[in-house]
């Protein structure tokens, strides 16, 4: 299929309208709209949150009686159901487009081609595939949690050059400087959630709340407590009530917890700790898209040994701590390099003094 510079520039126009919802649209994907005619931009419109009127509709809004005969270009195949608004499709058809060209179908099985069948039914010319990696990219999580029934896992890790999290007596504060720290939060601040464990907050106490970048809603705060020994005085058990995952069934905590606000799930694995994978299944039934892990050392091995980490965010600080200081992952010991964890590395990039690392696991 062959798309024209036009279409690709209407194209990349309506991806940057949907990553303006990067932070706000969860459960719901991000999604960008442009109508064009004779390869002008006459409206555009984007996916503000869940509940509120789709990019089509707003581009719809906005484009008026002008609608018909335009093209339309959308990040996501449009929707064929009703949801809590009314299926865009409809509303595409109502409004008399000609052409519907979508970056990717829909990975909800609810949509999954339905959308662009419907509007091929009513004589629309539809189209797909055109910045699809893109559009894919922008909703990663959400596609994960369609395709696979769990939630895109970013594991967050500030470390020295020789891969230390700590000093031996624990001091962390502050490997990175604060260009990285920002930008840390910039990634908390789009992820549905964001999740440690108890060993972190004893240790470092932390609140786990987006405070240095824009966000109009806080992430969800996941805390792995096995046997529930989080400080009762801890601050993210202050605030907003937070999801905490355990294997211990003890009533009086549990309902200690419960009538604070809390949300307890207890599951256990036969060695008496969290389930991970279950947790992250349950976490799809939740609607949570994304989540950012900022742990220690071992439940970050845990979380990879477990298969459970799609992606590492590095910060790699320009210092030195020596051997006897915390490392990154707690993993066994290998004896041939054919089994260690291979990364794709997807970006690399330097943050005032630290350098940053996207890396992916590299499956199979």
């Amino acid at each position: 299929m062959t798309f024209s510079a036009a279409d690709h520039a209407a194209m990349a126009r309506a991806l940057q309208l949907a990553a303006l919802g990067l932070n706000t649209t969860s459960p719901n994907p991000r999604v960008g709209c442009v109508l064009s005619q004779n390869g002008a931009i006459i409206a555009e419109g984007w996916h503000r949150r869940a509940g509120e009127p789709h990019a089509e509709i707003h581009a719809l809004r906005q484009a008026g009686g002008a609608a018909r005969g335009a093209t339309a270009y959308v990040t996501l195949e449009p929707c064929s159901h009703f949801g809590r608004t009314p299926p865009c499709a409809d509303a595409l058809i109502d409004a008399g487009v000609a052409r519907v060209v979508a970056a990717m179908e829909d990975p909800n099985p609810l949509v999954a081609g339905r959308g662009m069948a419907r509007l091929r039914a009513a004589g629309i010319v539809t189209e797909h595939g055109l910045l699809e990696t893109e559009a894919r990219e922008l909703n990663i999580g959400f596609v994960s949690r369609m395709t696979r029934g769990r939630p895109w896992l970013r594991l967050k890790a500030a470390a020295t050059l020789d891969g230390k999290t700590a000093l031996e007596n624990g001091v962390s504060q502050w490997i990175t400087g604060p260009e990285a720290r920002r930008d840390g939060h910039a990634w908390r601040a789009r992820a549905c959630a964001v999740l440690t464990g108890v060993g972190t907050v004893k240790a470092d106490d932390p609140q786990l709340n987006v405070r240095e970048a824009a966000c109009e809603r806080q992430p969800l705060r996941i805390l792995i407590d096995a046997r529930l020994e989080a400080p009762p005085a801890a601050r993210i058990l202050q605030g907003e009530p937070i999801l905490i995952a355990t294997a211990c069934e003890d009533g009086p905590r549990i309902a200690s917890l419960s009538a604070a606000g809390h949300r307890l799930i207890v599951l256990p694995n036969a060695a008496g700790k969290v389930d991970l994978p279950r947790l992250l299944a349950e976490l799809g039934t939740l609607g949570l898209n994304e989540i950012h892990a900022e742990a220690g050392f071992k439940l970050n091995g845990s979380l990879l040994r477990e298969g459970c980490v799609d992606e590492l965010l590095l910060y790699l600080a320009p210092l030195l701590a020596g051997d006897a200081a915390h490392g990154l992952f707690n993993l066994a010991a290998l004896t041939r390099l054919e089994d260690a964890t291979r990364l794709d590395i997807r970006d690399l990039r330097q943050l005032g003094r630290d350098i940053r690392i996207l890396a992916r696991i590299a499956r199979g």
